[in-house]
């Protein structure tokens, strides 16, 4: 199968290695002088370094080539039938700028098939989940569909274990993901619930750096297990309240999801929390990542959707506030802290 992967970054780099395993992968970038490095260095070393690119992965810049690459193999030469995937690889800030591009070639007759992306979050200006920026762009005629779940792109580069899910209303669809993805190293499940995953996979970014917050203020583990679990609260109630069904936040894209960010020393956004804890000024905090951290666009896009649908969020709140209204970061945790009692529930 001909894989076409629009996103050069760290995630979108460590997928398509993994791709290229068994796929003829192409990478694609916006950046022509970034992605000349690509192809005579043979390595991202900007955002996945160490990682040497195979033979079955090239890269190019220009978006019509990438389309191109999608054309059918033969049928002898495919482990699958022979049927084009495009990955969008691009932070949610990019999705609709890159479905507007693809509008313009498929207007001009190239053949667009069906997309799946991999961000994670709500876009910052209009509030909207990933899926409805591509409805909106590219229509509802297109097969779509996002893969997500618990992942670290240098992880998944290294090859380790690591589960996914794809989810699409599109059954054919999920079909061709799991029959391109799934492998030794990587298992795939597929869901019909775009509107869970997406939810799960945007609001635990937010959980994310609270949770580093709590970790760099050296509040302890059962802070650290509480926060995460009033955090998989909130999640729950928002994707509910959006059309997500409940038991989706208890799977991968879910809990999975959360406990990976929330916990692990490769998570952008749980240092973007270290770094709060330590006073440090946001811009600094992201200048030091080098890379985007989408629970600091997420924070505000929640928020103000949390407050426009009457929807108690109290942790994602505290985070806007420390990120965006000037509150220290202990005020988090007093203003967390002090609320009144309730009774638990999801």
């Amino acid at each position: 199968m001909k894989i076409a992967i629009l996103g050069a970054g760290a995630w979108g780099t460590a997928l398509a290695l993994g791709l290229a395993e068994r796929h003829p992968v192409l990478l694609w970038g916006r950046d022509p002088e970034s992605i000349q490095a690509l192809g005579s260095q043979r390595e991202n070393q900007r955002y996945l370094p160490g990682f040497p690119f195979p033979d079955n992965l090239t890269v190019t810049a220009d978006l019509g080539t990438a389309l191109l690459h999608l054309q059918s193999l033969p049928a002898q030469a495919c482990e699958v039938a022979p049927s084009g995937l495009l990955i969008a690889a691009t932070s949610v800030a990019g999705l609709r700028p890159l479905c507007e591009r693809l509008k313009v070639l498929r207007d001009a007759g190239h053949a667009l098939p069906g997309i799946v992306w991999l961000c994670k979050g709500f876009e910052q200006d209009t509030g909207l989940l990933p899926h409805q920026v591509v409805r909106a762009v590219l229509g509802s005629a297109i097969a779509a569909g996002v893969l997500s779940g618990p992942s670290f792109a240098q992880e998944v580069a290294r090859g380790l274990p690591c589960a996914l899910t794809i989810a699409s209303d599109n059954a054919a669809l999920c079909e061709q993901v799991v029959a391109a993805v799934h492998s030794r190293s990587v298992r795939i499940y597929s869901t019909d619930d775009v509107i869970g995953v997406e939810v799960g996979g945007a609001v635990k970014n937010i959980m994310a750096i609270a949770t580093g917050v709590i970790d760099g203020m050296a509040f302890g583990a059962n802070a650290r297990a509480a926060l995460i679990t009033r955090g998989l609260a909130e999640i729950t109630r928002l994707g509910v309240a959006l059309g997500g069904r409940s038991e989706t936040f208890m799977g991968l894209t879910g809990l999975g999801d959360l406990l990976l960010t929330c916990t692990g020393d490769l998570s952008r956004n749980r240092r973007v929390g270290l770094g709060l804890a330590q006073g440090k000024p946001l811009a600094v905090i992201v200048g030091e990542l080098g890379h985007v951290a989408e629970g600091v666009r997420c924070a505000q896009a929640v928020r103000d959707l949390a407050r426009r649908m009457g929807i108690d969020m109290p942790i994602s709140d505290a985070v806007a506030g420390v990120l965006f209204d000037g509150d220290a970061a202990s005020a988090m945790v007093t203003r967390l802290l002090s609320r009144d009692p309730r009774s638990e529930a999801f």
